[in-house]
Parts: C-alpha cells; structure tokens; sequence
C-alpha cells in the first residue's frame, strides 16, 4: 500500500515524473483577496437549470444506435452456450457479440477482448455482463436481449464475506477467498500500552455495503470516424477513460478522444471506464455508427461499484485524564469478486487521527460473489470514523470526560501513520473548539440534562472527527490561460467538473490574478482533444491540483502582458495592476488603459500563459480535517429518529468559494446520514446470491425529510502556505467521514442505546431498548 502524501506521483498506476515549476515567477501567498471566498454563483447554473448543458445520456447523433447489455442472473455460474439468432433476427437489430460469436472471413474487432475480457464465460457475480446488442431504440435492444438464449452451469457461491474464509465456503477464485496477506501494521507496544490504561473497552462495529447510485447513470455514446474514436463518457477523467480505452483496443492515444462536459454523479464510481464503455466502442465499429450505450437503474446497483461492507473489531486503553494509551484494531472488508480494494483505507484513522502511541491493525480482504467495489467518496474513513468516533464516545463515558475534551487532548501534531512527519497545518483542535462553540455543544447538553422528559421523545447532542488520509493534491497538472487581443479570457484545462463547482472555482482563480469578474472567463475542460492533460477528478484533490496550476498560468499571463503595457505606457513593470479590463498604473502620474488597447497584444493576437503544478512538500503531510456535531430526538415507543441540526467544522484549507464549499459539506453530512440511517446493500445470502433492493424505491437514499433543515457550515482557514500555493485542500471527502459515527453518538446519548451496525433503522433501534429493558 502507497503511503498517502509520500513524494511520488502515480498515473494509472505508472509513477511519472514531478513536472516543473511554472513559468511565472514564484508567487507569492495571497493576503487579502478580491473574488476568491465569496458565495459566486456557478458560471455554468444556467446551463445546468435550464436543461441545455448537455450531459452524455443527453447525446443524441445522426443515424445513433443503442446499446444494452445482458447480464448474468446468478451470482456463480459458467455459461456454457449463448444462442443469439433470435435476436439477429429481429427488426431493427444491427448486432449481437457474446464470447460465442462465431469467427468468420470478416474481420471483426478484437475477438479476444470480446471473449476473454468483456464476456467472461466464468460469471462470478449477479450483473456480470454475458452478451451485448446495437439495435435502433432502446426499446428494441432490451426486447432484443430477451430473445437471447442463454445455458447456465449454476455453481454454489458465498455472498456473505463473514462467512468466506470458513473451510467449506465456495471458493469465488481458483486461489481461494482471501484476496492477498493480510496487511498489518503496528507502532510501539499495545499489550504494554494496554496494561498502562485506567479503562480498556473493546466493541465490535459493522457498516453495511453502500450504493453509490448517482443521478445519471453510467454510460457513453461511442462514434468512429475511419481508425478515430470519439466517446462522450459520464466521468470524472477524461483521461482515464483514454488511457484505458486505448489500451484496451490496441490503439495510439492520439486516435482516441473522450469528452466529458457534465456529469450527474459519480462519487469516485465513475473514475474508471466500465465493460460498457468498450462494449458500446466494439458495437460502433462493428456497425459503422454511433452507439449510445447508458445503464438501467438497476445495472447501477450491480455491476459498476460500491462501498465494500466493513466488519471491524477495536479494542483501547486510555487514561483517567484522558490520555490514549493504545488502539488495537483489525478489519475485514469485501471487494466482491474482484480484487477492488474491500479493505483500501480501512485503517487510517486508528493510524493518523489521533495522538496515541501504541497502535496495531490487521486488515483482510476477501472475494465474495457480490459485484466489484469502486472508490466511494473518502474510502474505508467513513467505516472506521463509525468505530472509532463510537469508541471514543464511550471512552470519554468511561472516564466521565466530555467527548469535546477527550478529541482535544489527543490532538496530534504530526502525521503519526506516515512516520512522524508534521502537517503542513493541523486544524483539529480549531474544528473542535469553533465547532463546539458555534453548536452550542456545552449549552445544549445542559439544556437536555435539566429539561423534563417529553413523552416518548428523546433528545440527544453527538460529535465526532476526521481527517481524509488525501486532500492535498499534487502534479501533474497542466492549465492554459489566453488574453486575447480584445481582452477577452480564456482557460483551458483538462479536469473534470464533476458538479462540485470546479470550472467555477478555477474560473474564480483567473479572475482574481486578472482583475476581471469569474463570469467573464470563457472554460474549456474536460476534453482529450482540445484540453491539457489533467487527472480525475477524485479523493478531493481537484482544487488543489488544479488551482496552482490555474495560477500560475494567470500569472505568466498577467506578466507578458505587463512587459506588452510598461513598454508602451512606459513605466516600470512594477507599478502595473490589472482592474476591471484595464492597466492600471500608480505613481506619480496614475492612469490607465484598456487591455484592447495596447497595440503589442493586438499585434501579437493574444498572450497564452502556461502553468504547472509544482510538487508537494516532501517532509510535510497535507491532510484536511473535521469535527462534526448534531442534535437528534428519538421516539423510544417507534424508534424513529429524526436528526434536528447538524453542524460541521471543517479545515480544508482556503476556502475558494463558501458557496459551492458549504456545498459540499451539506452534501457530505447528507450521505453520511444515509450511510449511518437508511442505506444498505440487501443480498439474499442464503438462498439466491442475489441483490434484493436494487432500485430507488426498495433501497433507502435519505430524501429532504431525513435531513435537518437546520444545517451549519463552519470554514476554518488555518492560513496554510506550504501546501501548495492557493492554500487550499479538498473538502468533498472529509465532509462525509465522521458523519455517521455522530448520528450514532447523539442516538446513544438520547437513548443510553449504541447501535454499532450500519443502519440505525426504525426496528433496529426498537428492538435494542426493547433488550435494554430486559426484554420488555
């Protein structure tokens, strides 16, 4: 396992080089600023309000075929024949391809793609992809997928990863369930730090597997033109989706574009091309037209990610005042049938969150026969913040020390999981206290200990921290501004918006070193063709990726510009100022002129400046942070709970604009609520394999009435200048990480209750008062 934040830099899993400084002069922090901070509104709202940005289930071309996939329905089988001369037969269908394709005298396509990576024969979970078709609608493509007759070899699975290491459990791989070794790690002496503790207390928790089921589903339109490619993916990196395609049909890069405007949707599930992605490429070539290939709802919830179930057992010591002796911890976690990552970051926060020096972890990950996991926003923190913001809840009941207090002793200076290097900045104790302040913490816990019980309703305060083991971005980045001879602006940049704001934010940036309203700056983005190379958009590092490299380009640009100005104004480079479309020149003798003015940028056409992203420093770890705090009343007759307020405090560095910032911490803390009170993956383990609740109706995203309306956003700035220069880190991650764990915490303090399984759902909760109750 990469070691977060260590000085190296990865593409698809090939290390690349850190790019070189840009070519503006260095450049310097900045003090006060104009446009950067305020609550602006998204140059693209209109678009996105109206309905006419157009989104890639939007695509609609000249003489365009629709894909559709079927799909096995057996969570372990082999196919042992596909028969698809019903479906060859039927109006309107132009092709069918499954690993029984016959091979003739044409030539078609990458057969052994097809065959052995596209329809593998072996179908190890429910949703896996057995054969494809291109027909005139979609309608006509989904009857055409119900005329293909397939044999199945139905094998026994496991679908439980609880139970897929015991002896006579169905192996999902030839090699067995366990994915690799189990990976541990261990810090000074935990027995020793055991003995040391007043109080040691150890829990079992579990979070259930979690759907990301974004708006849009997944999907692409795919279109060649001779031996070129074009596809318009929902993605969150261009990029990716090149460098994967490509690879996969034996094709230069050059010969592949991917455009990715808006997208609805994709927290972390669509950083990656999918089998349909090349399914529909493979169609298009076939039939010489374009395909638009864009999954059911209830493909989303099968085949193309989620958040791996996480079981987890932790065991600490801490001291009568408050001081943590030991964590000792281990994990176990499920990728499905694939090798994804069930167990990837499940352990960071027992390393890195708090001061404590005696620390041990195991985690294993298994293969069950469920379909693959993919990144989901801040992945394995949200499942060990659930853990780990319980345990310290009870510690500090224990010890009868305020949860508050007991954070706050334990506060660490330096990145302990990364061997002791310090932060950039630590804004831990700042969230804490802020926060706390901000919520009323003190004052409404007293308010709850004096007021009189009201019924069946139960009120309870809750609190707990994060931290996100990235957030601190880093190269390659590339980004182009251009001052054209009217003075007008354009940026150019690779990355994705991924809904977050990000065209906005970088178009806030330029704005802010050109003295001109954001509005005013022209985005192109997310294009392979036209755009600079730029990684996805993912792990909340896209600000601060992308935003020095923006500078940068801004600044190269505003100083060619100035040597254009000095010459002709004659005056010194020195005393030149951007403002409102203008040159401004203080002094002696003030005046100014209009950028279309200066004859050298009209002779010139326009000024192109180029910014890099620099590396990150390499003895200091750039880590976001949060500390969160909620209020909820509990119905003890019903087990309903209704969450009243919710506040998070949040050091993610610069906050570039409060808007689309306070954005993403609403939105953070609502799927942390969904995770923690309504969402679960429902397998039917002992009977079918198969997915029970795969559509919106049956699986329970958390809706306007599950969320307070009553909700803060606390920005804390700790002014960091060494983490990159805008001073800014991600935010989408860690708005989600403790959120959960708090919910929890306020349940236990309404009810004396803790519910260490994900979710707190109605009958849960009922049942365990009924049980504390002795059975009542």
């Amino acid at each position: 396992m990469n070691k977060p934040n260590e000085a190296r830099y990865y593409v698809h899993g090939v290390e690349v080089p850190q790019t070189p400084p840009a070519r503006a002069k260095d450049q310097e922090p900045w003090d006060e600023t104009r446009v950067l901070g305020e609550p602006l509104p998204r140059v693209d709202g209109y678009e996105r309000v109206s309905g006419t940005a157009v989104y890639p289930a939007d695509m609609s071309l000249p003489r365009m075929l629709y894909g559709a996939i079927l799909r096995c329905p057996h969570p372990s089988a082999v196919v042992t024949g596909v028969d698809t001369s019903g479906a060859e037969g039927m109006a309107g269908v132009h092709a069918v391809i499954s690993a029984f394709t016959p091979e003739d005298d044409t030539t078609r396509p990458h057969d052994e793609l097809i065959r052995s990576t596209l329809f593998n024969t072996r179908c190890r979970y429910e949703g896996e992809a057995v054969a494809a078709v291109a027909a005139e609608s979609p309608y006509i493509a989904h009857d055409a997928l119900r005329a293909i007759n397939v044999e199945y070899e139905v094998l026994p699975f496991v679908a439980d990863e609880r139970r897929a290491l015991e002896p006579d459990a169905p192996k999902v791989h030839e090699t067995g369930n366990q994915v690799s070794d189990t990976e541990r790690y261990e810090r000074g002496d935990v027995e020793q730090g055991l003995r040391e503790a007043d109080v040691v207390l150890e829990e079992e928790y579990r979070c259930e597997c979690e759907i990301h089921t974004p708006m849009e589903p997944h999907g692409c339109v795919a279109s060649w033109d001779g031996d070129r490619l074009t596809i318009w993916e929902s993605t969150q990196g261009v990029y990716n989706i090149q460098t994967q395609v490509a690879a996969s049909l034996g094709v230069p890069l050059s010969k592949v574009r991917v455009v990715g405007h808006y997208m609805g949707g994709g927290f972390g599930s669509k950083l990656q091309a999918g089998r349909y992605t090349l399914t529909a490429a493979l169609l298009a070539k076939q039939t010489a037209r374009p395909v638009k290939l864009t999954l059911t709802r209830e493909e989303t919830y099968l085949a193309v990610g989620n958040r791996p179930p996480s079981n987890m057992r932790l065991k600490a010591g801490v001291k009568r005042d408050g001081t943590l002796t030991a964590l000792d911890y281990s994990g176990t976690g499920t990728g499905g049938a694939a090798r994804a990552g069930g167990t990837s970051l499940l352990d960071w926060l027992i390393r890195d969150l708090y001061l404590c020096p005696n620390v041990r972890t195991e985690l294993t990950d298994v293969y069950v026969n469920a379909g693959p996991a993919r990144p989901f926003r801040a992945p394995g923190h949200p499942q060990c913040a659930w853990a780990l913001e319980q345990m310290m809840d009870a510690l500090a009941v224990a010890i009868d020390m305020d949860p508050v207090q007991l954070r706050l002793k334990n506060v660490p200076t330096v990145s302990q999981g990364r061997n002791g290097i310090p932060y950039t900045t630590t804004g831990l104790q700042r969230c804490l206290e802020e926060g706390a302040r901000e919520f009323r913490w003190e004052e409404t816990k007293n308010e709850i200990a004096s007021g009189d019980l009201n019924g069946d309703i139960r009120r309870g305060v809750g609190m707990g921290s994060g931290l996100w083991a990235g957030g601190g971005g880093g190269p390659p980045s590339t980004a182009i501004v251009k001052i054209y001879s009217d003075g007008s602006i354009n940026l150019n940049m690779g990355a994705s918006d991924i809904g977050t704001g990000t065209k906005t934010v970088m178009a806030m940036v330029v704005a802010e070193e050109l003295g001109v309203s954001h509005e005013d700056i022209q985005v192109e983005h997310a294009d392979t063709g036209t755009t600079q190379y730029a990684t996805a958009s993912g792990g909340s590092k896209t600000v601060p990726t992308e935003s020095p490299a923006v500078r940068a380009a801004a600044i190269d640009a505003r100083e060619q510009l100035f040597e254009i100005a000095a010459e002709e104004m004659e005056v010194d480079v020195s005393v030149l100022s951007l403002r409102d479309g203008k040159v401004v020149a203080t002094g002696e003798t003030p005046r100014e002129v209009n950028v279309a003015e200066l004859q050298g940028l009209r002779r010139r056409g326009n000024i192109t400046g180029v910014g890099y992203r620099g590396p990150n420093p390499s003895d200091k770890a750039v880590n976001p942070f949060a500390a969160q705090f909620c209020e909820v009343e509990v119905n003890i007759k019903t087990g309903e709970v209704n969450v009243v307020r919710f506040l998070g405090a949040h050091d993610s560095g610069r906050v570039m604009n409060r808007l689309t910032y306070q954005n993403q911490v609403f939105g953070g803390i609502t799927m942390g609520i969904g995770l923690g009170m309504t969402e679960q993956r429902l397998l039917d383990v002992d009977q079918t394999g198969k997915m029970v609740n795969k559509n919106w109706h049956d699986y329970k995203l958390p809706t306007a009435v599950d969320v307070p309306a009553d909700m803060t956003c606390v920005p804390i700035d700790p002014h960091d200048t060494e983490c990159n220069t805008t001073g800014a880190k991600g935010i989408g991650e860690p708005a989600t990480i403790p959120t959960a764990a708090v919910v929890a915490n306020a349940v236990y303090h309404a009810t004396g209750v803790r519910i260490t399984d994900t979710p707190i759902d109605p009958t849960k909760l009922v049942n365990a008062l009924a049980a504390a109750r002795g059975g009542e």
